[in-house]
């Protein structure tokens, strides 16, 4: 008991770590403007403590208070459970800076501001509400979290900050189906996947409640598990029963948390004005810089901002050297290695391997940096020349096992207070994670990527690998791979080279990536791309890895069938072909093809480019079908049957993986410049949905045995977005209130009603609606509608018209485009336009870029906000995202949860563009479950 406390008194315990993620996700991000530097959480974060500073209580005033924290080293609970909250997620890149800064808010606010090394703030505020209770004060916990209702009794109360509501017993049964002292064990039993607390398999809180209220405590329950009448749930408390008490273990605060002050040492203070005046200025929060000094009497400071400045400068640094690298080949250098990275608290990676498929491809060494010039090399699979009598290359002596390098590494790869930095991390992050399965592999967090930071910062301007970013700007040039492996019949892999040759090119790799994170990271903010890079690149690669390491089944038979079908079907548009052209030629050949056409049968076209060749492209054939010729049609056809067989029904099988026996496509993220990922190895993103030969191909993707795909597609976003950005009343409205968008689009241009409308005018307003998004000309319309290029004109300057909004958002993105050199989706990410100022027929295709960039661009974020979210959200059910496929998601689970997984990906769909952006029309998600991809569709 501390002297001065007790009777009377009354304790407010603030949820500080609460308060600054409320504040990180509800409000846009800000940075400050003098120098970049984020700012949004504490911003939320002041104006939520000025409003509890300044709020009248009357009698439930406080007379002690404090603002409790977590501390970011970990707790007491790893040491009972290694796995405890291993699948939160690290804090974004740029709420990091903002966690000291919003302990000195409340400092400059007067208020205590405590945190226990080894302890979470949920353990301080159990800690310090039981004294307080025990001492005959009353206790209020400002905070809306679960964990802390286990302490809700006599003398101590909860308060829900946001809904300003108390959390009373009654409150606590009605959400747990127990009273606050039976809290914990059915906790116990349920478990938290948020915390990764295991709890009983398939007990939720609702049968916890019960067996608990049944039993009348977690021990009885385990002792008497026996006399439980339901086969399953009797066996699971039985099998179980230590998981659970561990899980009990977890969930029970601590109330002897040893602290290290009194009670009354938190007694209620004043503002002290000058200080938090100087911080909300320092900060330049204008607005409750100038609310407060009102509220207090004082004078408000003046509030500076200096223009931003030029992006930071590279230090001056000695040239790479090479001699300086260490190859680490025993025990005693890994294991001073693995000091100096804990010490140091990053370290760039890289791995080397016998090939680029990391599903498949055996890991060779792994290089490491810590400092410029301090990189190291440690091999693990280099062979000798020639094989042993199992047909086995042996490896060369001197190397230390891969099994000992991973022990010691993967401690120190998963550790969240450890920076991992790498280039292209998806792929070490892939290798990384296929070694040592049976702990579940290497799962490095948190992560930079240097190619996604080059990618956020100069997105079409240039490309993003380290050769050439190492060129740019370190102004160094990169052993080259082909030195070392050589090219064509003659290359080896990586495994092959000698170790002395492979170490300097190895850490070369993890020193310059070094330099290059070193190089971006304090230019992110100075570009404003920070909150891009954060929310919407860099969490993006264990998701994407994820995603390829999970693969999609296919039905190799099916594939074969369609390719017969398909070569019959080739064969008889061959005949009809030689038919229409009067002869036997190869139709694969443009030049052969251009003479039929041109020369013998004497259609309008002719020989374009410097060689003078016939242009055979799908434009060309696709106006001279528009024109009503057969021979150009029945070659569309012809090459369209062709490419779905050579790329699909008779690629597909050569894809499958030997081990998994599934696909496993890869996806780039730093591909195109709005965002858009890019698949390949296979491409799984250009299949036709609708054409029947399309849809044929998908049903060859199918769920495993007991499973169904589900697929899940936002409707027309991008429209969705022009209506927003555009601010397009009549659009807006449609979308709002579920109206056909095209039928009302056509409505508004041809004056003729919805109901009972000519498909066809639907289908003319339906193509201006998604060309328009592209800048589509007369002239492509024209082709795509096959009218007449006047005719089309006549449609588009109608649509403008009609829609006055869309040529205004069309000029000021141009406008802006043209002064800034790129533009921003809704969410910040720069789209560089460096073409934008050319003249000439260049100019045309810039602008066109730069009008449909922020939408498209904008969708690609909201799918990308949509796919991070989505394996927490979906960690409790039998399920796995496999595919993304432009505005889809395709998803494996089991039958029995198709339902359940429908509704939480479709609520993180529709809500993934909140709270950043409230967008002013609804986005919409479309699903379907069925065996295979066809039918999900």
């Amino acid at each position: 008991m501390s002297e001065g406390f007790g009777k009377g008194c009354h304790l407010h315990l603030i949820d500080g770590s609460a308060f600054i993620f409320r504040a990180y996700h509800a409000l846009p991000p800000l940075t400050r403007k003098s120098d970049g530097l984020p700012v949004g959480a504490v911003a939320g974060f002041c104006n939520m403590l000025w409003k509890y500073v300044s709020d009248e209580r009357g009698s439930d005033a406080p007379t002690h208070a404090a603002v409790i924290f977590d501390h970011s080293s970990k707790t007491f609970r790893n040491d009972i459970y290694n796995a405890y909250k291993a699948n939160r997620p690290e804090p974004p890149e740029d709420l990091r800076p903002q966690f000291p800064l919003t302990r000195d808010a409340t400092r400059a606010f007067n208020i205590a501001c405590i945190e226990t090394q080894g302890y979470e703030a949920d353990d301080i505020i159990a800690a310090l509400a039981c004294k307080a209770r025990d001492a005959g004060g009353a206790v209020t916990i400002i905070s809306s979290d679960k964990d802390l209702m286990q302490l809700v009794g006599d003398g101590v109360q909860m308060l829900d900050p946001i809904k300003g509501k108390p959390i009373d017993r009654d409150e606590v049964f009605e959400k747990f189906g127990v009273w606050p002292e039976r809290v914990v064990d059915v906790q116990a039993l349920a478990g938290d996947p948020t915390d990764n607390v295991p709890g009983a398999p398939g007990i939720g809180i609702k049968t916890a409640a019960q067996l608990i209220t049944e039993f009348g405590d977690l021990e009885n329950l385990l002792a008497r598990a026996d006399e439980i009448r339901q086969p399953k749930r009797r066996q699971t408390l039985i099998d179980h029963a230590e998981q659970i008490r561990i899980s009990r273990r977890l969930v029970e605060l601590d109330c002897n948390t040893p602290l290290d002050f009194t009670l009354e040492s938190l007694e209620v203070k004043a503002p002290d004005a000058p200080a938090l005046l100087a911080f909300l200025s320092e900060m330049e929060f204008r607005t409750l810089t100038a609310r407060v000094a009102e509220r207090l009497g004082a004078e408000a400071p003046a509030v500076v901002s200096a223009p931003l400045r030029d992006a930071p400068a590279a230090p001056d640094l000695p040239p790479i050297d090479r001699a300086l690298y260490e190859t680490i080949t025993d025990q005693a250098g890994l294991d001073r290695w693995v000091g100096m990275i804990r010490d140091t608290g990053q370290v760039a990676i890289d791995t080397e391997t016998t090939g680029l498929d990391e599903m498949q491809a055996d890991l060779v060494g792994i290089c490491l940096a810590v400092a410029p010039g301090r990189a190291c090399y440690i091999p693990v699979g280099h062979v000798a020349g020639g094989d042993d009598l199992f047909g086995q290359s042996a490896l060369v002596a001197g190397q230390l096992p891969l099994d000992q390098v991973l022990a010691a590494l993967k401690p120190l790869l998963e550790d969240p207070a450890i920076l991992k930095i790498g280039q292209n991390l998806k792929y070490d992050w892939k290798m990384l994670a296929r070694q040592i399965p049976e702990l579940g592999g290497i799962r490095m967090t948190p992560l930079a990527d240097t190619m996604l930071m080059s990618y956020a910062l100069n997105a079409g301007t240039h490309n993003h690998g380290m050769d050439e970013l190492a060129e740019r700007y370190l102004g160094h040039k990169c052993i080259p791979i082909k030195d070392l492996i050589g090219s064509g019949k003659a290359q080896i892999n990586f495994g092959q080279v000698a170790i002395d040759q492979a170490a300097p090119y190895a850490a070369e790799d993890a020193e310059v990536t070094l330099r290059l994170y070193n190089q971006f990271a304090p230019m992110l903010p100075v570009e404003r791309v920070t909150t891009s890079y954060e929310l919407t690149e860099r969490p993006m690669v264990p998701v994407l890895a994820d995603m390829e390491m999970a693969g999609i089944r296919i039905d190799g038979d099916a594939l074969r069938r369609m390719s017969g079908a398909f070569a019959q079907k080739m064969a008889g548009l061959e005949d009809e072909i030689y038919a229409l052209a009067g002869q036997r030629f190869n139709i694969g050949s443009p030049k052969q093809l251009g003479e039929i056409l041109f020369d013998k049968m004497g259609l309008a076209g002719g020989k374009t480019g410097k060689t003078g060749a016939f242009s055979t492209s799908a434009d060309v054939l696709e106006d001279l079908a528009a024109e009503g010729h057969d021979l150009p049609s029945r070659i569309l056809d012809w090459r369209q049957i062709s490419k779905l067989k050579s790329t699909y029904t008779d690629a597909l099988p050569t894809f499958v993986n030997p081990d998994t026996g599934r696909v496993h496509t890869s996806y780039s993220i730093a591909g195109a410049q709005t965002g858009r990922l890019a698949s390949t190895d296979p491409n799984l993103q250009n299949i036709p949905v609708r054409t029947e030969e399309g849809r044929r191909i998908r049903e060859a993707f199918i769920a495993s045995e007991g499973h169904r795909l589900v697929s899940l597609d936002y409707s027309q976003i991008e429209l969705r977005i022009l209506a927003h950005v555009a601010d397009i009343p009549a659009l807006k409205l449609a979308f709002r209130e579920g109206i056909d968008i095209h039928a009302m689009t056509a409505s508004q241009m041809f004056g003729v009603p919805v109901e009972g409308m000519d498909p066809m005018i639907r289908r003319r307003a339906k193509a201006i609606n998604f060309g328009v998004i592209y800048g589509i000309s007369s002239f492509g319309l024209s082709r795509n509608l096959r009218i007449p290029r006047a005719e089309a004109q006549d449609f588009i300057d109608t649509y403008f018209q009609r829609f006055p909004e869309i040529r205004a958002y069309m000029d000021r993105t141009i406008a802006d485009a043209k002064s800034d050199g790129c533009v921003r989706t809704l969410f910040g990410r720069r789209i560089n336009t460096p073409g934008i100022n050319q003249s000439g027929p260049a100019a045309g295709g810039a602008r066109r870029a730069a009008i449909n960039a922020p939408i498209q661009g904008t969708a690609a974020d909201i799918i990308r906000r949509a796919m991070i979210r989505m394996p927490a959200a979906v960690a409790h059910l039998p399920a796995q995202m496999l595919l993304q496929v432009h505005d889809e998601l395709v998803f494996e689970v089991r039958e029995d949860a198709v339902e359940d997984l429908i509704t939480i990906a479709r609520d993180v769909m529709e809500a993934a563009a909140e709270p950043a952006v409230k967008l002013s029309v609804p986005l919409v998600v479309d699903a379907g479950a069925g065996r295979n991809w066809a039918e999900a569709h």
